[in-house]
């Protein structure tokens, strides 16, 4: 017989934090959900179904954890807060009948298990930063609220870290979610955009209000999809081509050629690679895609100091 999961509500969410002595913090960039509707849309714009091994990053008190498990996903909770880790178990077995806690060694994950001994939450407490290995299968997807202090490099690293995820769901500051999936051309498109244009395509889904979180942030949040797909096919290392994009916006109004003459290790060498790779040297930053700039990694060739290549 199915079970029913049920979702937190914003006087449980306070209760709990009150009990655990919680209190969300700016450094961690901790803004808990107190809508349901909201973990629900998440969940839909995900994609997220029966069976699916989901990667989510800063569960907190467990508003989408408890969301991802009442779409049948199995789930992966990667925290950084002892307090918050200690206190989902407990949190999810009262609002998902039929799961049993197994915790074991204290340098091991918490497991909770259904009745049939299916694995539906494994709690990792770790800094999503530092974690390059993730137990049981490999995630296909990572949906997160994630804070809004780590939120590029923690989407960068996992999508380089871990080439099962085939799609992503974020809800990030609505800022940051125009800077990522802004095309070439548009006023936010820099280095975010073009870094993940390499692993993904993006688009902006959903914005979301500030009402919906406990503590209210001072600007609107946004869901951002990513739908993972292949590399620009290329010969240059992505750390060489992610080189070229960090100089190409190091100075935004600076020219290509400008802009990439250190890297180069001089303006002339520089215009060659540009015009070797068909991008016009007096172009910016900002009118190229990420299939240009491995074109132009490519042409530059080995260069002193630049990730991925030898030194002479």
């Amino acid at each position: 017989m199915p079970t029913t999961t049920t979702l937190l509500g914003p006087a449980e969410i306070r209760r709990l934090a009150e009990r655990a002595g919680v209190r969300p913090t700016k450094q961690l960039g901790q803004n808990f959900v107190l809508d349901g509707g909201t973990v629900r849309k998440i969940v839909r714009q995900a994609d997220v179904g029966e069976g699916d091994r989901v990667v989510e990053v800063g569960p907190g008190l467990g508003s989408l954890t408890l969301g991802l498990l009442e779409a049948g996903a199995d789930v992966v909770a990667v925290e950084i807060d002892p307090t918050l880790a200690r206190l989902l178990p407990d949190t999810v077995v009262r609002h998902v009948p039929g799961l049993t806690v197994h915790a074991g060694a204290d340098d091991e994950p918490v497991v909770l298990r259904d009745e049939a001994g299916r694995d539906r939450l494994t709690i990792v407490l770790a800094d999503a930063l530092d974690v390059h290995a993730l137990p049981g299968p490999p995630p296909v997807a990572l949906v997160a609220n994630l804070p809004y202090n780590v939120s590029v490099p923690v989407l960068l690293t996992f999508l380089e870290r871990f080439d099962s995820l085939e799609r992503v769901l974020v809800m990030v500051q609505a800022e940051v979610a125009d800077r990522l999936a802004a095309p070439p051309g548009s006023r936010t498109y820099g280095v975010p955009s073009a870094k993940a244009a390499w692993y993904a395509s993006a688009r902006r889904t959903a914005t979301v209000g500030r009402s919906v979180f406990w503590p209210a942030p001072n600007v609107d949040s946004a869901l951002v999809r990513f739908d993972r797909r292949e590399p620009p096919v290329t010969d240059a290392p992505r750390e060489a081509v992610f080189a070229v994009v960090d100089a190409a916006f190091a100075q935004r109004r600076k020219m290509l050629r400008s802009a990439l003459s250190s890297l180069a290790g001089s303006a002339d060498a520089a215009v060659a690679a540009l015009e070797a790779a068909g991008v016009d040297p007096q172009a910016r930053g900002e009118r190229v895609d990420i299939a240009e700039f491995a074109r132009i990694a490519e042409h530059l060739g080995p260069v002193r100091g630049r990730p991925g290549t030898v030194e002479p």
